[in-house]
């Protein structure tokens, strides 16, 4: 016992500095876990509060609003009026969703971070796990009628696909292009490049159209981009350039009339501008004219 008592002083007395290293990993484990736990236990308390709720629209709903006093038995099997609860959550599941696909369907940010629309990566696959789970509880609209275990079920799911996509969406940020080789990233880097041509509306439409092919050999055996991301970058590179309106002519003068031109009354005889002679006009009769004798 004496020797191992020295034999530990004496290590300590050359290793001494490994206190400090080895004080830091543990303080970053205890705050890391004390995170967790926080979390773990807002979530607990939210999902109380919102049992809590549903057992109340439920009395309120049997009794006609109407105040119970005594000790209450629940039955979990019975429908729950609950419409305003189930829009929040359906709100949340679609926020998370809509998150998530700006990652599938923004070929920018899957060059960025493409880690996000990588199967392999545990996060990922298990963030696509959950999404599985609670598109599976969801119900078919928050006028269903659901009971309260359904409503608890459908809680836990969307708080669980939240979570994991926090998760994985951190993961994603912070490994970036690391996973890659260096030649990889040089591919992914000018596919970048390329794809800012490819979505230009200053470029030519033949440009565009080149830029966007040289993209997909880039990414070809790096990033696999799904149908509907194709279609969405399609759609933008064959975006039409802005046409530039020409100016409107202005209207066409009215042709002249042409002006009749008549000779001096000593004439007796009009020329229109065609040069042609007209007769001149007879003299009106009066009633004090009359018959000449022949």
């Amino acid at each position: 016992m004496d020797e191992f008592i020295r034999g530990f002083w004496d290590f300590a007395g050359h290793y001494w500095w490994l206190a400090f290293p080895i004080l830091g990993m543990a303080g970053g484990a205890a705050k890391a876990w004390e995170s967790s736990a926080k979390r773990r236990h807002e979530r607990r308390i939210e999902t109380l509060r919102l049992k809590a709720e549903i057992k109340t629209a439920q009395l309120e709903a049997r009794n006609g609003h109407a105040k119970r006093f005594g000790p209450a038995v629940v039955d979990t099997r019975a429908p729950v009026a609950s419409n305003t609860l189930l829009e929040r959550l359906f709100s949340e599941h679609d926020e998370i969703t809509a998150r998530w696909l700006d990652y599938e369907l923004d070929v920018a940010k899957l060059i960025a971070f493409p880690a996000m629309s990588d199967g392999r990566q545990p996060l990922v696959a298990a963030f696509l796990r959950a999404k599985k789970t609670a598109d599976a509880l969801r119900p078919p609209s928050a006028d269903s009628t659901v009971t309260e275990q359904q409503v608890s079920e459908y809680l836990d799911a969307v708080g669980a696909y939240a979570v994991a996509f926090e998760i994985a969406e951190k993961d994603a940020r912070r490994l970036r292009d690391s996973t890659f080789t260096e030649p990889e990233r040089k591919r992914l880097d000018r596919a970048q490049q390329l794809l800012k041509v490819a979505v230009d509306e200053s470029a030519t439409q033949a440009e565009r159209n080149i830029a966007y092919r040289r993209v997909r050999d880039e990414l070809e055996g790096l990033i696999l981009l799904s149908d509907e991301a194709v279609q969405v970058l399609e759609k933008q590179v064959a975006r039409e350039l802005p046409a530039h309106a020409a100016p409107a002519a202005p209207p066409a003068a009215p042709a002249p009339e042409p002006e009749r031109i008549f000779l001096p009354s000593s004439t007796n005889a009009a020329v229109n501008p065609t040069g042609a002679e007209e007769p001149a006009p007879l003299p009106a009769r009066t009633k004090d004219d009359g018959e000449k004798p022949r």
